[in-house]
């Protein structure tokens, strides 16, 4: 992949995206049901809505489509979300969605690069001097991981620790903590997509005054190489505005946006 971005080279990890990300890879080990086009997602306490494609429904029955969710979760006390991605059709998808009560969340951007060209390029960046970075399986990790959260977010991020524990058991995720003078100063994950070729970074939040000093590039460096040592072609990235241009810089192709649409129910 060069510098200079072709609409090409965009247009293929698109079509890779769209193909291997959406409708099943994103519910994997969890209760699922079909509606249509759609895969209505069971997590637990929390709802999730995935499809690869709308084509060919509009009007009154896509309407219809988004109050079934809606409803479906409401009547068991449960939020859904609807994620959608800046390329999606109808056009109106989002009025409708508004029009249903779905209230947006925080825009991020859909990266893509090449595990292996990625390790090229952090060739040398995946340690940082005074900090220890190690893949670990252990319960005390993830507790020490979502105290970490906590404190960086200024919520409780308690639960992320059953979240690791669930992730880590199904095999298809390692876990990465980056450690200094025995305090968890950052984290990020890679999660293994089957039977694709992606795999998903995810983390990498770090304590405000560990920030800037190289953690975040080596926490990609390290997972990158563990995504090409087990044969996983591509990275791909859900980047906050804060991580996007990080990631652009480091080979990192922007294919498309990512809004979440979340129905909550009436207390």
């Amino acid at each position: 992949m060069t510098e200079q971005t072709s609409d090409d080279q965009v247009a293929v990890l698109l079509a890779a995206y769209d193909e291997q990300l959406r409708g099943g890879s994103e519910a994997a080990d969890v209760p699922t049901s079909t509606d249509g086009p759609l895969i209505r997602v069971e997590y637990p306490g929390r709802g999730f809505v995935s499809y690869r494609s709308l084509e060919g429904i509009d009007g009154a029955e896509l309407d219809a489509l988004i109050a079934r969710q809606r409803d479906y979760f409401a009547a068991k006390g449960e939020p859904v979300e609807w994620k959608t991605r800046g390329h999606d059709q109808p056009a109106d998808l989002i009025e409708r969605l508004v029009a249903a009560g779905f209230v947006p969340e925080e825009r991020e951007t859909v990266v893509i690069a090449e595990s292996a060209h990625v390790v090229e390029r952090l060739s040398g960046r995946d340690s940082v001097e005074g900090v220890t970075i190690r893949r670990t399986t252990e319960r005390v990790d993830f507790e020490r991981i979502a105290a970490m959260e906590s404190t960086v977010w200024h919520q409780d991020w308690s639960w992320l620790a059953d979240d690791l524990v669930r992730r880590q058991a199904t095999g298809l995720t390692d876990i990465f903590v980056a450690e200094a003078d025995g305090e968890v100063v950052s984290a990020a994950w890679a999660v293994y997509k089957k039977n694709t070729d992606f795999t998903g970074l995810w983390g990498g939040s770090a304590l405000a005054e560990w920030r800037g000093k190289g953690i975040y590039k080596a926490l990609v460096a390290v997972r990158a190489a563990r995504a090409v040592e087990l044969g996983y072609r591509y990275l791909q990235v859900d980047a906050s505005d804060d991580s996007s241009p990080i990631l652009q810089r480091l080979g990192f192709v922007a294919v498309t946006t990512t809004t979440p649409y979340v129905h909550t129910p009436d207390s």
